[in-house]
């Protein structure tokens, strides 16, 4: 695990900070165990041990996946012989909490500093994620092109895609306010010194405007959401949050679509009935004439 570690920090790869947070836990329970050590059971009776302390299974995936890479990268490195089977807890089931239009309004309204109302205003007019808005600096913004571009070009190319997209109508007037009053090169910027969590700031926020269970990625969901419930296409929605097929997006959101399984359910309509009856066919019908007869008999 230490070298894995080491191995991702020093390519700088995507996730290893999240990486690191899983080591140790990792290390605490495992130790100097010898590969084979890491059986089926004794994952899941790590797994239990961790949802025991309070984490979520969420968290508890990502530690097991962390241990899985960890001894795929020593088996390819020769390290170890072979990479034992490392079993995954199930996903959690998609969070479900979004803000109604009232909501992101009283959440605008409860934040006390102007940084706070701009991320609140530019996440939900890009769907954009938190790292991408706090990383965002001006040149990405084309004002004349109605154009902000989330992709950083020295960032390297992950699944976690981002996209270019438009700026509208009120969202180019809390970015063109907080332009105009700028002191460095990022968007979001607070006395001088670039924003690097809105973490303490958003809660702060939330609990004004009375809201529970919400944090800065629900605004996220929020845009995906809203955009679902307009019926924007699926494969849009995917596009505009960075996204290279739909799969996730038809997984989470589709039913929030006005259109979701409407042609299906158009099929089951029982009212159609009337308009094309079916004929009712009377069993004794089909008899042979002779039996029919014998039976009148």
């Amino acid at each position: 695990m230490a070298r894995y570690l080491a191995d991702r920090q020093d390519a700088a790869k995507p996730g290893a900070e999240r990486l690191s947070y899983a080591h140790k836990p990792l290390t605490i329970w495992f130790g100097d165990r010898p590969p084979e050590a890491v059986t089926e059971p004794e994952c899941r009776a790590y797994v239990r041990s961790r949802l025991a302390a309070g984490i979520s299974t969420s968290t508890a995936r990502t530690e097991m996946q962390a241990l899985r890479a960890a001894l795929r990268w020593a088996a390819n490195a020769k390290l170890i012989t072979d990479a034992p089977v490392v079993p995954l807890p199930p996903r959690s089931m998609p969070r479900e909490r979004w803000l109604t239009r009232e909501e992101a309004q009283a959440l605008v309204d409860g934040c006390a500093a102007h940084h706070m109302r701009l991320f609140v205003v530019l996440a939900l007019g890009t769907g954009a994620r938190v790292s991408s808005l706090l990383s965002l600096p001006w040149a990405r913004v084309d004002f004349d092109g109605r154009i902000i571009d989330l992709r950083d070009p020295e960032r390297p190319r992950t699944a976690k895609g981002r996209a270019r997209v438009p700026i509208n109508a009120g969202l180019m007037e809390a970015l063109r306010d907080a332009h105009a009053a700028r002191e460095t090169e990022w968007v979001i910027e607070w006395a001088g010194n670039r924003v690097l969590s809105v973490k303490r700031g958003f809660a702060a926020a939330a609990a004004r405007a009375g809201l529970e269970g919400v944090t800065p990625h629900t605004l996220r969901h929020t845009a995906a959401t809203w955009m679902a419930q307009a019926g924007i296409p699926l494969w849009e929605i995917a596009g505009f949050l960075g996204h290279s097929n739909t799969k996730m997006i038809e997984e989470t959101y589709a039913h929030h679509s006005p259109h979701h399984l409407q042609s299906a359910s158009r099929v089951l309509d029982m009212s159609l009935l009337q308009q094309f009856p079916v004929a009712c066919v009377n069993t004794e019908d089909r008899k042979p004439k002779e039996t029919r007869d014998a039976k009148r008999e």
